[in-house]
């Protein structure tokens, strides 16, 4: 007789062996069903389809409000200035007669080139500056880096007509240092390649402050660790990180420059360019189907730029990886104070424009009587200008930035986390994507031939505050609503999928979770429109009526009307308000931040 013990141990081996053949058995039948290339869907089942809920059939319907309004905002207006570009002053339809007129005009043509000419300089010359500027306040050591990037983001509040103003009364007939052009005029190409820069340097160092700090310390330390110089380094880690930086940042300034408006209009003289020719022709001439087939000319370059740095936006790759080392610069003291001496230099420049402009609206009679005087502020005594169109602008903003935040940011969370749907939400994301390739003369031009026809029963709103909200809305709304995807997809779906499963309402879970998380980007929203609203120009400048003329506008009417310092008055009047305005902005939304964003320093 065996022993109990060992009879006990051999029954736990045959009860282990069991388990094993039956585990065994069972992969092997799983691996053969999955992997017989006759299972077919008809073996698995019919697939499931989730039900569409009423919060679902909602949610479609407000991004179905959002087509809407791009189609009637955007779509619909360009297609009525495309159409008009094929017809005559009757209506008459007669082809490519229009554009054949225009390229067979020298005057009108030699405006593609000198549009391109200006427009190519200053991007050569900005995007250096903008480099060299953002390498300095990234990858130095110097001091007072957060007061030399206030200072080089102060063009951001200004109208463009404001530094070009201030270059006619440092450089003009009168200025202050006339003689340090060499003799050279300022209306023309010089002039609008100066003042170009000075108004697009902050977007362009904007990016590429945002492409130089997502920088690895590893790769540095290995190129330090392989024998590597600084020079070595700079062309084999440095450019080759911020590539797609430097191609999106040269797109982004060439089509600001080759759509800008008010530069050239006070600096251009003789010296055309496409910008000042819509205005020319619709304002000076009244040949509407002329203005229409010089926006569309207008358009061509800025759409390609628009795809062009899409394209490059999409060939960037993750430079950040989760176990990457944050890139801290040493100190190198005699690369700290050239830094600091080249930021002093671009500082001086930025703060010598804003003081001339300053200075040139207290004084009482350039350059004979620069006696302290307020008469320039009498608005209401100028030509063409007003303190209405003061108040009208600041509800403008209002109205743009309260509308437009809500509305943006609705309809990116629809299109990002609404479920189904796939291809309304990506013919939506595409409408999103169009406003930011069209110029806001075009846009604006495109308005009066949409809105304006006695046909559209919308045509009410023409002349009126509504629409001028909705033009600054549709201009400004690709920016603002990539700024809210980008916080968006930040959050993890599971929020949205914890809350169904809870029983929680999608509209709940919106405004007790989603906005208290993304309130950093709501706000920078808010405040990207209401600044964008006060200082832009092109978009409104064929949309006003005598009781909705906004500042911008009266400064561009002052400055046609001879009264240039009332109109730099008016440029630092909105710059002060901007200024003003984010200062208590930054105050009040820094408690409201720690409130709301608290978890993120846990």
């Amino acid at each position: 007789r065996e022993n109990p013990s060992t009879s006990l141990s051999r029954q736990i081996d045959f009860m282990c062996l069991g388990t094993e053949l039956t585990w065994q058995n069972h992969r092997s039948t799983q691996d053969t069903f999955v992997n017989t290339p006759n299972t077919t869907a008809a073996t698995l089942g019919p697939a499931i389809k989730s039900k569409v809920s009423n919060e679902d059939w909602i949610m479609r319907a407000v991004l179905i409000g959002v087509a809407l309004y791009l189609l009637i905002t955007m779509v619909f207006p360009l297609y009525a200035i495309l159409s008009k570009s094929f017809l005559t002053n009757q209506g008459v339809f007669i082809g490519l007669d229009n554009y054949t007129k225009f390229f067979s005009t020298p005057a009108l043509f030699w405006s593609i080139q000198n549009s391109f000419f200006v427009t190519i300089i200053t991007c050569i010359i900005v995007v250096p500056i903008a480099f060299i500027f953002a390498y300095a306040l990234t990858r130095s050591c110097m001091p007072l880096k957060g007061l030399f990037k206030g200072i080089a983001l102060i063009p951001i509040l200004m109208p463009s007509l404001l530094p070009a103003i201030a270059l006619v009364y440092l450089f003009g007939a009168q200025g202050l240092i006339k003689g340090a052009l060499l003799g050279y005029d300022l209306y023309g190409p010089i002039g609008i390649i100066i003042g170009e820069s000075i108004y697009v340097f902050p977007h362009v160092l904007t990016i590429m402050l945002i492409a130089m700090s997502t920088s690895d310390a590893r790769l540095y330390e290995a190129a330090q660790a392989l024998g590597a110089g600084k020079v070595k380094t700079f062309f084999t880690v440095t450019l080759p990180g911020v590539r797609y930086g430097l191609v999106s940042a040269f797109f982004v300034c060439f089509t600001l420059v080759i759509t800008d408006f008010g530069v050239p209009k006070v600096l251009g003289g003789k010296f055309n360019v496409l910008a000042t020719d819509i205005y020319k022709q619709v304002v000076g001439r009244l040949d509407f189907e002329m203005g229409a087939v010089v926006g569309m000319v207008l358009l061509v370059p800025a759409v390609f730029a628009f795809f062009a740095d899409r394209m490059a936006q999409r060939r960037q790759v993750a430079l950040l990886s989760s176990r990457a080392v944050p890139y801290q610069p040493k100190s190198s003291p005699t690369f700290d104070i050239s830094m600091l001496l080249f930021c002093m230099v671009v500082g001086a420049i930025i703060l010598a424009v804003l003081g001339t402009a300053c200075f040139a609206s207290f004084a009482k009679f350039w350059p004979y009587n620069l006696s302290f005087s307020l008469n320039h502020y009498n608005f209401d005594l100028m030509d063409g200008g007003s303190w209405d169109s003061y108040f009208n602008t600041l509800e403008l903003a209002f109205w743009t930035a309260v509308i437009g935040t809500a509305a943006i940011f609705t309809g990116a969370y629809l299109v990002e986390k609404s479920k189904g749907f796939e291809v309304g939400r990506g013919i939506i994301q595409f409408l999103c994507m169009i406003p930011m390739a069209v110029p806001g003369l075009v846009l604006g031009l495109a308005y009066i031939f949409f809105f304006n026809n006695p046909n559209n029963p919308l045509g009410v709103i023409y002349h009126t505050m509504p629409i001028l909200v909705i033009c600054t809305i549709t201009h400004f709304y690709t920016v603002s609503h990539l700024t809210a995807v980008t916080a968006l997809k930040q959050m993890d779906p599971e929020f949205e999928a914890v809350s169904s499963s809870l029983k929680v309402s999608c509209f709940r879970t919106f405004f007790r979770v989603t906005v208290p998380v993304c309130l950093p980007a709501i706000l920078d929203i808010f405040m990207y429109l209401l600044v964008n609203a006060m200082t832009t120009v092109s978009a409104v400048v064929f949309l006003y009526s005598p009781d909705t003329a906004l500042a911008s506008v009266a400064m561009l009417n002052m400055d046609d009307a001879g009264d240039t310092a009332p109109a730099a008055a008016m440029g630092m009047l909105i710059v002060a308000t901007a200024a003003g305005i984010r200062i208590i902005h930054a105050i009040l939304s820094r408690g409201l931040l720690r409130q709301t964003q608290a978890w993120r320093y846990r």
